[in-house]
């Protein structure tokens, strides 16, 4: 991992405007209605629980099922482009590498595996246990998951080199790279966050559910499942701000604007 350029500049965005979401007429907040989508992909015979698109083009989806199977498909027409075969369980995370260049995919046994999306060709796979997340590097080849042993993992795909980050006695729940692309920070069932140096392997309530940070990585937000959501210092570890939900407005997702936290 000691060759591995984690300040690596970004490359230029191939699409600066992004997806927009355009309002439609007559659809309400509910799965009936009208089907206005514009391409169905319809191979998955059962729930699909992942997708994502590549961050490089926007052009290619991927998605993972509890059928056991991953796909890799173009969005303008839906057409297959390959299957991402040879996973034993349920699919639960599925993932583009920065430059789109690799696709991952993980089941719920543990197992991932990654493809050449050019060659369509399988260049990597490992067996870790029972999988809770999975995240690729934003600026490298490098691929992140947390398991139900609490260890988190960092492979250097396609070599293998790999590194572990051995978390308290419980599911390694969430986790995310922070922006300075040095750092991680995992959150764990036991309602801890640990911050974690990628390349020296140092680190510094109810389980948590998700995690994010803002621009700089100076913050972090928890979202746990005993309806609490904690704005934490990722310099000291500090608490700074928590609120409380009730029931059904427990947080479900983290999200955190660097621009949006000066009234806090």
């Amino acid at each position: 991992m000691e060759d591995v350029d984690f300040e690596e500049e970004e490359e230029e965005e191939g699409n600066e405007e992004g997806w927009v979401l355009e309002p439609q007429e007559g659809v309400v907040g509910s799965m009936e209605g009208p089907d206005d989508s514009e391409v169905t992909f319809a191979l998955h015979s059962a729930s699909v629980f992942c997708v994502s698109l590549d961050p490089k083009t926007n052009t290619l989806a991927v998605t993972g099922g509890e059928d056991d199977k991953a796909f890799v498909w173009r969005l303008s027409d839906g057409e297959l482009l390959f299957e991402c075969a040879g996973h034993k369980d349920s699919v639960t995370c599925a993932g583009f590498s920065h430059d789109s260049t690799l696709v991952a995919t993980g089941d719920m046994s543990g197992l991932l595996k990654v493809w050449q999306v050019d060659t369509k060709e399988e260049v990597w796979s490992f067996e870790a246990g029972d999988l809770e997340w999975m995240e690729w590097h934003p600026r490298a080849p490098v691929l992140l998951a947390g398991t139900a042993d609490g260890n988190t993992w960092m492979w250097k795909v396609p070599n293998g080199d790999c590194k572990t980050f051995q978390g308290p006695n419980c599911p390694a729940t969430c986790g995310r790279v922070l922006p300075d692309g040095k750092r991680a920070v995992v959150g764990y069932e036991d309602g801890t966050i640990r911050i974690w140096d990628l390349k020296q392997g140092s680190g510094g309530s109810g389980p948590l559910t998700c995690v994010a940070a803002n621009q700089d990585g100076s913050l972090i937000l928890t979202g746990s499942v005993d309806c609490q959501a904690k704005l934490v210092s990722a310099t000291t570890g500090k608490v700074i701000f928590m609120v409380r939900f009730s029931a059904q407005d427990a947080p479900g997702s983290c999200w955190l604007p660097g621009w949006d936290l000066g009234h806090l």
